[in-house]
């Protein structure tokens, strides 16, 4: 007979994964879908990449809930520049439908882990910076400029983006690249999601600030877009 017992780590992962999903729903951070949808794509990453790929979720989905909260009275008043804290099913698959697809990629390709563990932190690296970048930076920032011709623009508008905003999201991609880093190793890869994860960011402002605007794309697009551009970004640093 054979063991089709699943082992104990795995095990344990699946039930700590369940139990964060429903907590999240519990708590108001996510829908029903996308409590399930979140469950579904964080199985998939922990599959193809394992715990880091998981750790990389963690830290953008902290950083995302701090980053939403913070200050959320100052930022309803800005209207449509203000984001709900409650994410569903298309705003989980915006920003975590591309690492799914990686994980799945690695679980079938199981010699470009590695290559696809990269391509998933530049993924998150956009993530987090767009996501700190116009949640801090509508709060923190001081001067606003469009990104297309850098005249003064309204604060909170699509495309918009300050000097702030910006430094704030280059953080949060440099605390993705730690989190690659202190399992790979301290080495060029961290500057590759570093500046991947920028350069995702600002595609986000260039979209929002044309597509977004004019109604051709909505942000759950444009989120997914700007990690594609990252994926592409990281690629071609690999590639230099």
């Amino acid at each position: 007979m054979f063991d089709t017992a699943m082992p104990i780590p795995q095990l344990v992962f699946l039930i700590i994964l369940i139990a964060a999903s429903y907590a999240s729903y519990k708590t108001g951070k996510l829908t029903e879908g996308g409590a399930i949808t979140g469950g579904f794509v964080g199985l998939c990453i922990y599959l193809g990449t394992g715990y880091t790929g998981i750790a990389m979720l963690a830290m953008f989905f902290v950083l995302s809930v701090i980053a939403t909260s913070h200050k959320k009275q100052e930022k309803r008043r800005l209207g449509e520049g203000a984001h709900s804290e409650k994410r569903d099913a298309r705003q989980v698959l915006a920003n975590g439908g591309l690492p799914a697809i990686l994980g799945i990629l690695a679980v079938a390709m199981p010699d470009n882990t590695l290559l696809a563990t990269v391509f998933m932190a530049a993924v998150f690296a956009s993530a987090t910076a767009d996501t700190l970048s116009s949640e801090l930076g509508m709060v923190y920032g001081t001067r606003f400029y469009n990104i297309l011709n850098l005249k003064p623009d309204e604060k909170g508008r699509d495309g918009v983006i300050s000097l702030e905003g910006t430094l704030i999201g280059l953080a949060g991609s440099a605390a993705i690249a730690c989190v690659y880093s202190f399992t790979f190793g301290w080495n060029g890869t961290f500057f590759n999601i570093l500046i991947a994860g920028t350069i995702g960011n600002l595609a986000d402002s260039v979209l929002g600030a044309t597509l977004e605007r004019k109604g051709y794309m909505n942000n759950n697009e444009i989120n997914f877009l700007n990690t594609f551009i990252a994926v592409i970004t990281s690629c071609l640093l690999l590639l230099l």
